[in-house]
């Protein structure tokens, strides 16, 4: 009880410290039915939203395996050939910001303010930006537990450009596999926190993801049927998360799980053009995504779209030498459902590095 205390205090503490930074993205992940005889029945769909004060352009690309690459243009870097083919989220057509690769691995970067990532004994290892940096964990792990291995072997550094005139890429990831295997890494003082779990259901922004977790068992207690906090900050949109998330039917249906998730995120976004005279740094959700797992569906909603729009990666060819493949949002206003007949063959994109 005291340490949880001490963790609740930390936590505001954080938040004090932070009041006039913009809070950043949600993620969630909705799990179906767990008690049925086949495993890879069970419905799985990471959702994700993406909060910002300015508008993030971002495109669809599909990547094929084979492709080498390098993790920064320096002669000490980073360099790998993609074992897997993967779908990509790029802000800016210079930036992975998330992604699932073909083995339903899924990786999502959120805004964590405050984050360091390299320290006296790890700056001057092969250098990885922050653009690629979720790409090349999707590109060469087809489980959690890989990705866990491969970053606490931590044979990298880590770093990125700015954005947003001026904005550091402070970021923390939420990991999650075929089967449920879950991690959430962030980085400390250039040291890297992973915490694992099965099916870890939510992630937000500050504070640290034990304190945040210890803010929500204080909603727990508490309960949640009549009383709920309903702010836009980040420990509010985590409870509402973990709370709906828990309460919802789980269920192996795609059409009805893809409903609940839907409802989920649309409860833990900002609404569109909302604005505080007083809180000026207040981020509106600009688009939602939806990485179901197990039938390797990417689906992506931009707010002011129509309606939701899917890439089917059984339906793309993935084999090495394959042609990478691009869909431009900004052309999607009308598209709904099934939109992997409007990938075209594009130039991979230029990283920002």
């Amino acid at each position: 009880m005291k340490h949880r205390i001490m963790l609740i205090g930390a936590a505001i503490a954080a938040l004090l410290s932070s009041a006039s930074d913009a809070d950043a993205c949600s993620r969630v992940l909705y799990v179906g039915d767990t008690t049925v005889s086949n495993p890879d029945s069970v419905l799985r769909i990471v959702g994700r939203s993406l909060d910002w004060k300015t508008p993030i352009p971002t495109n669809i690309y599909v990547y094929p395996a084979g492709m080498s690459k390098i993790g920064n243009p320096a002669p000490n870097s980073v360099k790998w050939t993609s074992k897997y083919g993967a779908v990509y989220a790029v802000g800016y057509d210079g930036g992975i910001t998330e992604g699932m690769n073909e083995k339903g691995l899924v990786v999502n970067s959120l805004f964590c303010r405050g984050a360091v990532y390299n320290n006296e004994s790890n700056r001057d290892m092969p250098s990885m930006s922050l653009a690629l940096f979720p790409g090349w964990l999707l590109d060469m792990n087809a489980t959690t537990d890989e990705v866990i291995e491969v970053l606490r072997n931590r044979n990298f550094s880590i770093g990125g450009a700015t954005f947003d005139g001026g904005t550091v890429s402070a970021l923390h990831w939420g990991i999650t596999d075929a089967t449920g295997k879950s991690a959430i890494v962030e980085f400390d003082k250039g040291e890297i926190n992973i915490y694992e779990g099965q099916d870890i259901p939510v992630l937000t922004n500050l504070p640290s993801f034990p304190a945040i977790n210890a803010i929500n068992d204080y909603w727990v207690e508490i309960g949640g049927v009549h009383m709920l906090p309903g702010t836009v900050t980040s420990p509010d949109r985590f409870v509402r998360g973990s709370f709906f998330n828990k309460n919802v039917v789980h269920t192996n249906d795609f059409r009805e799980g893809f409903a609940i998730i839907r409802s989920i995120m649309a409860n833990v976004s900002v609404p569109f053009h909302y604005t505080v005279e007083t809180s000026p740094e207040v981020s509106s959700t600009q688009w939602r995504s939806y990485s179901d797992i197990r039938d390797r569906l990417y689906g992506f909603e931009v707010v002011d779209n129509l309606g939701v729009f899917y890439v089917d990666l059984k339906k793309v060819d993935l084999r090495p030498g394959a042609p990478v493949l691009r869909l431009d949002v900004s052309k999607t206003y009308d598209v709904v459902g099934d939109a992997t007949r409007l990938l075209k063959k594009h130039a991979p994109f230029k990283p920002m590095y």
